[in-house]
């Protein structure tokens, strides 16, 4: 009967042991999850952050070059002066358009 009493209060030991183990384990897996969460929204700011530097960025480069530009094309918008140097007509091209029935029969 000692015995039994000595190999209880062995596994009662052992056990709390486990426990607190798989305490300490659940600390760390939720504070690494609370550190990938922070690192993600960090992440996600700072891509938020450049998106819109860049289109700022776009959006001033953009009107730069139209500003620029201006002069080159502001005579020939009002018909006064050929395109300018170094721009081309668009080709218009022809689509061959084929029918269903055509392309069912080949």
């Amino acid at each position: 009967m000692a015995s039994y009493l000595a190999q209880e209060v062995q596994l009662a030991r052992r056990h709390d042991k486990i426990l607190s183990q798989r305490s300490v384990l659940l600390q760390q897996m939720e504070n690494h999850l609370g550190d990938k969460k922070t690192e993600k929204m960090s992440q996600t700011q700072a891509a938020d952050a450049a998106y819109k530097r860049n289109a700022a960025l776009l959006s001033t480069l953009y009107w730069a070059s139209v500003e620029e530009s201006i002069p080159k094309w502001e005579q020939f918008l009002l018909g006064r002066a050929q395109m300018p140097v170094g721009f081309k007509k668009k080709k218009s091209t022809k689509y061959n358009i084929s029918h269903p029935e055509g392309a069912a029969q080949r």
